[in-house]
C-alpha cells in the first residue's frame, strides 16, 4: 500500500502479514481524497479514523498535513504497527487508541471536522455509525462523515445523507450536518 499524496507521497506502508485487514484500495482512497481536497483545508482539520486497520487513511490525512488525527482499531498488533510507522515517518499530531470503535463512539465528546469509519464489511452494527456520530454531536459544523462500506448497504435515506460514491468494489457514503 502507498501513501497517494502530500509529504509521504509515494511512500510505502508494509504491514506484517498477520495482521487481518482489508486496506481501501489507491484507486479509492485517491478518489476520496480528491473529494475532501475540494471541500477543506487540510490544515485546520480534526480527524478521526474509525477502524483504522493499518492506517492506511490516517497517514493519507497526516500526509496531508491535518491539524490532529486519533486513529481507532481493537487489534493490538494495528495499534502498535501505526504508532511505530508513525514515529518512523516522524509524525506527531497523531494519537492511536486500541478500542473498540462502537465503544468510543459511545463515550467520546470530542468534535471532529472529518470522521473516517473503514469498518470490516460483515461486521454488526455498520447501519448504526451515522446515528451514533450524529446522536453524539461528533463533527463540527460543515463536518462529514465519511463510511466505506459494501455494496449490500444503503444509506439514502438517512436524515444526514449527503452522497455516495463507488470506486470499483468500494462504496463510500457521504453523511453532513
Amino acid at each position: 500500500m502507498r501513501i497517494v499524496s502530500g509529504k509521504f507521497k509515494s511512500r510505502r506502508i508494509n504491514a506484517p502479514g498477520n495482521i487481518p485487514v482489508r486496506p481501501t484500495t489507491d484507486f479509492a482512497k485517491e478518489s476520496i481524497f480528491n473529494i475532501l481536497n475540494n471541500h477543506f483545508d487540510f490544515g485546520d482539520l480534526d480527524v478521526l479514523d474509525l477502524f483504522c486497520g493499518i492506517g492506511g487513511i490516517t497517514f493519507e490525512f497526516a500526509s496531508r498535513g491535518v491539524k490532529e488525527i486519533i486513529s481507532i482499531d481493537n487489534n493490538p498488533r494495528c495499534a502498535e504497527f501505526i504508532k511505530k510507522t508513525a514515529g518512523e515517518f516522524g509524525i506527531e499530531n497523531l494519537k492511536v487508541i486500541k478500542n473498540n470503535a462502537f465503544s468510543f463512539l459511545g463515550f467520546c465528546t470530542k468534535q471532529f471536522d472529518i470522521i473516517f469509519a473503514d469498518p470490516p464489511y460483515d461486521s454488526e452494527g455498520i447501519e448504526k455509525i451515522p446515528d451514533l456520530v450524529f446522536e453524539k454531536n461528533l463533527l463540527k459544523a460543515n463536518g462529514w462523515l465519511i463510511l466505506e462500506h459494501s455494496e449490500k448497504i444503503k444509506f439514502i435515506k438517512h436524515p444526514n445523507f449527503k452522497e455516495h460514491r463507488k470506486y470499483g468494489k468500494v462504496n463510500f457514503s457521504i453523511f453532513a450536518i
